[in-house]
């Protein structure tokens, strides 16, 4: 089979599409034969060298197909189903850790831990698949995976949003921003949003934003602190980090959370500490989200609520390109992958 691989840690220069083994499932498995998968920020990080990437390695975390041959203990009525993936692995253990247990085996990602999506075939666990309707294209599907449930339980699980509540979501052109402006406004919120650029604030508008800065137009923070009459925020949802971390905290009203998911800038956030304690805020961290958020939210996916942001849809040849176009920061939405 053809696949988008790479042998070795560096930039989208390493990933190669090439021919090889089917991979065979084993007990409780399944092979899915991909009809469309799609770029994260999740495999520029595993392609320059996350830990506990096996190697040599097939990115691809969102998968979407037809399922084609199972292992052992698998119901060979899977055989022939169209279906999505769950990306999460064993989201268990965080439960587990939570409440002082030893969590074996740990949390991992399809794609990451394993090999992905980012090929003609792959193989998953039986228990991530999710029935995907006739109705619900392959590359929708696959675009929404990670990115939804990633914002959906950093918004309610984490976040708690409420209706009517003021939600800032920073970095607002990338797969999981787009996805939390959509839910933020489905469950009520009043969504502010930033981003670079005037046709990007014009995007994230007709996904449901009611204020949208441009972040290259001027100080978007103080511009926020007026426009909520200096009252800041509820909710803020940030995967930008570094460059961000100052201004998310500043625009947090009293009582506010801080949920962060990502540091595209940089880890190493500097705050005023004494705004935590002052304002008494809270700063919770998600990643990912449980089998059942999973399919909470692409439920409102199949049924058409929610809609993900393709940007383009590639050919497996053109993977790398996809690295490179989100590497440059230049997607609005997701990048889908079609062999």
């Amino acid at each position: 089979m053809r696949a988008a691989i790479f042998h070795e840690n560096g930039g989208p220069e390493v990933v190669r599409v090439e021919q090889v083994d089917v991979p065979v499932p084993g007990p409780g498995d399944v092979r899915v034969r991909v009809g469309a998968s799609s770029l994260n920020h999740l495999d520029l990080w595993a392609r320059r060298g996350l830990p506990g990437v096996p190697m040599p390695h097939i990115g691809g975390s969102d998968m979407a197909g037809v399922v084609d041959a199972v292992g052992e203990g698998v119901d060979d009525m899977a055989t022939g189903s169209r279906a999505v993936v769950d990306p999460s692995l064993h989201f268990e253990s965080y439960e587990q850790q939570a409440r002082g247990q030893r969590a074996l085996p740990r949390f991992g990602v399809i794609g990451e831990h394993t090999q992905g999506g980012h090929a003609e075939y792959a193989v998953v666990p039986a228990a991530n698949l999710v029935a995907l309707p006739d109705r619900v294209a392959f590359e929708t599907a696959a675009a929404a995976g990670l990115a939804y449930v990633t914002a959906w339980r950093g918004l309610t699980t984490r976040g708690r949003v409420r209706m009517g509540d003021r939600v800032l979501v920073t970095g607002a052109s990338g797969g999981v921003s787009t996805a939390a402006v959509q839910i933020a406004r489905h469950l009520g919120a009043e969504v502010y949003a930033v981003t670079s650029g005037a046709d990007n604030v014009a995007r994230i508008r007709e996904l449901g934003a009611d204020v949208v800065y441009d972040r290259t137009a001027g100080d978007w923070s103080e511009a926020l602190w007026t426009d909520t009459d200096r009252e800041g925020v509820d909710l803020v949802l940030d995967s930008v980090g570094e460059a961000t971390w100052d201004a998310c905290v500043r625009a947090l009203a009293v009582g506010g959370r801080l949920v962060t998911y990502g540091a595209t800038t940089g880890p190493r956030g500097e705050q005023d500490i004494r705004r935590v304690f002052w304002k008494q805020l809270s700063i919770l961290g998600t990643t990912m989200g449980s089998p059942s958020e999973f399919r909470e939210v692409m439920a409102l996916v199949f049924e058409g609520t929610l809609e993900p942001a393709i940007a383009e849809i590639l050919p497996l040849e053109e993977t790398r390109r996809g690295h490179e176009l989100l590497e440059a920061g230049s997607v609005f939405g997701k990048l889908v992958v079609r062999p």
